[in-house]
């Protein structure tokens, strides 16, 4: 039986991150207030740990987004499907990135629409780095507002 999974991102500001890759893969932000209310009220986590966003409550140190058509788990507002968790850690962030990633994310928009995806981007804060066209493919590569490297085919 195949496994389920994310992908977890490391972030300086992962509410941020969320934003920019909900907006530019045309996902949601999960909604986890049902976890965070039953957390806070078994007293679990402290009111410290939530920061109010769009009107509702999430973890401070981490939020997801997720694709709109997959399913939620309804206890908690975790996706159980296509998902990208963005996590704070001290040491992520553009000014402290050194190195190309080990893992990125592919965007694919096609032929027809590269170039107003990348606009799109752009628009939300990427930064475009170069085009690439070689015998195995056509992309634009990218960096996030964080400086992670992801490309647009």
């Amino acid at each position: 039986m195949a496994l389920g999974w994310k992908l977890v991102v490391d972030a300086a500001d992962p509410h941020g991150q969320a934003a920019f890759w909900a907006a530019a893969l045309d996902y949601e932000i999960e909604d986890n207030t049902p976890v965070i209310e039953r957390l806070l009220g078994l007293g679990a986590i402290d009111a410290s740990m939530c920061v109010e966003k769009d009107g509702r409550r999430n973890f401070r140190g981490a939020v997801a987004v997720r694709h709109p058509d997959d399913p939620v788990a309804p206890d908690t507002g975790i996706g159980t499907g296509r998902r990208l968790l963005f996590q704070r850690v001290p040491e992520a962030g553009a000014e402290s990135k050194r190195a190309k990633n080990r893992l990125h994310i592919d965007v694919h928009a096609g032929p027809e629409q590269r170039e107003a995806t990348v606009a799109k981007l752009v628009a939300l804060g990427a930064t475009r780095v170069r085009h690439v066209q070689e015998p195995q493919g056509e992309w634009t590569l990218l960096l996030d507002p964080e400086g992670n490297e992801f490309c647009v085919a």
